[in-house]
């Protein structure tokens, strides 16, 4: 099983309540997903991967600007995604940044991501393991802001909205497989 307080104490070690922040945050996600994939055996997820790439799926919000959530760096809160699987991939774990890459919003297609002028590299980000799905979809029940209360489905729809009816429906797949 892969250490990812290793990981946090290299990223966010210097930053004691980020570094909270994202251990309970990751830890619910995690915890959401692991009890999906046991309800699910057939989906065939790889558990443990499930639990390491959740608690890693946030490491790139350090490099952002998002006050509220103590991340004090120069980019804007989207990229953290994207940043989080440069991190990954340069530490050697290239599965688990597929993850962050791709757990954004419900995934971010190229077309949308141009469409929109978002700040960040114009290439597909759905998730598109199983294992990826169940993370992206665990994380969207927890907010930092609120890191320790699970979203309604209403909720978690309502924080969706921003990313356009495309990201709610495939949200309401998911729950209709997931839960």
């Amino acid at each position: 099983m892969l250490d990812w307080k290793v990981y946090y104490d290299r990223y966010c070690g210097d930053n004691a309540p980020l570094y909270e922040l994202l251990s309970i945050h990751s830890r619910s996600v995690a915890d959401k997903a692991l009890a999906i994939v046991r309800s699910h055996p057939e989906l065939g997820a790889d558990a443990e991967f499930v639990e390491e790439a959740a608690m890693l799926h946030d490491i790139g919000i350090y490099l952002t600007n998002a006050a509220p959530i103590h991340c004090f760096g120069s980019e804007p809160y989207i990229c953290h995604g994207y940043l989080g699987a440069e991190l990954l991939r340069r530490e050697g774990l290239p599965r688990h940044a597929l993850v962050c890459e791709r757990h954004t919003g419900t995934g971010l297609s190229l077309e949308e991501i141009v469409k929109r002028g978002l700040p960040i590299p114009h290439r597909d980000m759905m998730p598109v393991s199983v294992e990826e799905t169940v993370i992206c979809f665990a994380d969207k029940f927890y907010s930092k802001t609120r890191p320790e209360e699970e979203k309604s489905i209403d909720a978690a729809i309502h924080s969706l909205a921003k990313f356009g009816e495309d990201g709610v429906n495939r949200f309401r797949g998911w729950c209709e497989r997931f839960l």
